[in-house]
């Protein structure tokens, strides 16, 4: 059986590889695309409580994490969070702004898919569903993809099988290793957007699974306002889920629990109602079990007029930056995403080319890219799936 022949191969029909098809196809490009998944857009379809925060508004290259922070300005600048809700609007799906600039589907995530595939059927793309990869090879300036014992050639390589987050979905490190295979540089990866897992020592607020509370997350100078929620495992919530992108083991967090308060509350507090008891305090401002928990930890008991100012001050200081030790985090089986990935300096920030090996692109997760949670990592997906989808 001859080989079919395409303009461009693109591995993976998730977001990234579902825009650089849509975008190869309605330029005249003949695409094929692939995935072992028996339909596209799994990760879209279980995104934003199965509505799909396609993007965010704010998106700014300083809103990832990479080696080369600069990297992503390229193409964010020629696709913008604008550009995207334009293709939803044509495709008449209503949406809707939620906080921090995240924008959902007033119905399904399935709208999302649907809309991106009549997209590429609109550019004539060849679907290869539900079929695996066997070989990659290249030679002659052509690519040769075997899929299921027949061969697929091209002289463009698109690489969009994503990271290693949730396996339970089929995710594999499939671009890492075919990136490898061509000489490609893969910056070490790592569960980012991930739930922390707590140890023995820190059982007390492991026994507070359900709570949640709007905190400051501090690691380094990096610092997230958002909910904090506590699992029968150790902490999660967006605040955790976004500083985890950029905690590094055996190292604390620090945790305020009071955002909305003074630095000197607990003293005007006592003023103003000394008769209070210190966990009642507490629980005006907290859910009430936390407020307990927190309070036996500060060992402080009774009525506030009989505490002394220094004490008080004191547990001020803690409950603005409650130190957490998490012994590691729940990995990639409930990461969001995967950080790290192929290396920015092995690629064109205009089209997402190798620039020693010609015709390989890499887009979406599979690169060193990780946006905060909160829309980031589909409008990457988005600008990066464009701009490959432009250069092929």
């Amino acid at each position: 059986m001859s080989a079919a022949h395409y303009d461009a191969i693109i591995l993976g029909a998730g977001a990234a590889g579902l825009m650089a098809a849509l975008t190869a196809g309605q330029r005249g490009r003949r695409v094929l695309l692939v995935d072992h998944a028996d339909e596209p857009g799994k990760k879209i379809l279980i995104s934003g409580g199965g509505r799909c925060n396609f993007t965010n508004i704010h998106t700014a290259a300083d809103r990832y994490i990479s080696e080369n922070p600069h990297f992503a300005r390229s193409a964010f600048a020629r696709y913008t969070p604008a550009d995207f809700i334009g293709m939803v609007n044509r495709h008449g799906i209503a949406w809707h702004e939620k906080t921090l600039g995240q924008l959902f589907c007033d119905g399904s995530a399935r709208q999302i898919v649907d809309m991106l595939m009549a997209e590429c059927r609109d550019g004539g793309v060849t679907y290869a569903f539900g079929q695996s990869v066997s070989t990659v090879d290249h030679a002659d300036g052509l690519y040769r993809v075997t899929i299921d014992g027949r061969d697929h050639h091209g002289p463009a390589l698109i690489l969009a099988t994503g990271g290693l987050s949730i396996p339970k979905m089929g995710a594999t490190g499939f671009a890492f290793e075919i990136a490898r295979k061509f000489g490609l540089q893969v910056v070490q990866t790592r569960p980012a957007l991930v739930p922390f897992t707590l140890g023995e020592d820190e059982a007390l607020f492991r026994s507070l699974s359900g709570v949640s509370t709007d905190v400051v997350t501090h690691w380094g100078k990096t610092a997230f306002r958002e909910a904090a929620l506590f699992t029968h495992k150790g902490l999660s919530g967006p605040a955790m889920l976004q500083i985890s992108s950029y905690w590094q083991h055996r190292t604390p967090i620090a945790v305020n629990f009071m955002p909305e308060e003074g630095a000197d509350w607990l003293v005007e507090e006592k003023r103003n109602r000394p008769r209070a008891a210190f966990r009642s305090a507490l629980a005006r401002r907290l859910p009430e079990r936390l407020a307990e928990a927190l309070g036996s930890r500060l060992g402080l008991e009774g009525e506030l007029s009989g505490m002394k100012d220094a004490d008080l001050r004191k547990a001020q200081q803690q409950l603005a930056r409650w130190p957490f030790n998490p012994n590691g985090t729940e990995g990639y089986a409930k990461a969001e995403v995967t950080a790290g990935g192929v290396s920015t300096r092995a690629l064109n920030q205009k089209t997402m080319a190798a620039a020693k090996v010609p015709g390989l692109h890499a887009i979406g997760e599979a690169v060193d890219v990780t946006g905060w949670l909160g829309g980031y990592n589909f409008q990457w997906a988005w600008a990066s799936g464009r701009a490959a989808g432009e250069a092929v």
